[in-house]
């Protein structure tokens, strides 16, 4: 089981970085051989990511839900998120191919992304009674208590 820092702790991060989220959502549940294969397709492209440190890719949290599953994924920057993207020998091209051929046009499911360059001193955090999440664990972020001037959001966001 993971560490819990019991109080409220924040992530202090230094260098801006790409928050990527992207995610699918089932229109039809009953055409589960158009939308499985989208849904299993993540589990390889992680796995390949992680495996990877040059890539740029620096971690992810995963949101699951009845009909959209959420992904957010943290990148060192823009440029290796895009050739991951691009990357032809890479787990991600071939699976956003198939999904293009097989089940992009049917409606049954959807995919979508939003990507945010975010500089420094333009996120803040808290995590109370929490383990290591969200920036503080896929950027290495320094995990510090908030407090003093870093216990109010409008103070850790400028900080």
């Amino acid at each position: 089981m993971s560490k819990i820092f019991r109080g409220r702790y924040t992530a202090r991060i230094d260098e801006p970085f790409i928050l990527f989220v992207i995610g699918m959502r089932v229109n039809s549940f009953w055409k589960i051989w158009e939308w499985a294969p989208v849904f299993a397709a993540m589990p390889k492209m992680l796995n390949e990511l992680y495996s990877n440190p040059s890539s740029g890719f620096l971690g992810a949290q995963m949101f699951l839900t009845l009909r959209q599953p959420v992904l957010m994924q943290y990148w060192r920057d823009f440029d290796a998120l895009l050739a991951y993207a691009h990357d032809q020998s890479g787990a991600h091209f071939p699976a956003w191919a198939e999904f293009n051929r097989k089940a992009g046009r049917s409606g049954s499911v959807g995919v979508w992304h939003e990507s945010y360059r975010i500089e420094k001193g333009a996120a803040e955090s808290i995590y109370s009674n929490m383990p290591l999440w969200g920036m503080a664990k896929a950027l290495n972020a320094e995990h510090v208590l908030a407090e003093g001037r870093l216990a109010a959001a409008k103070d850790r966001m400028n900080s």
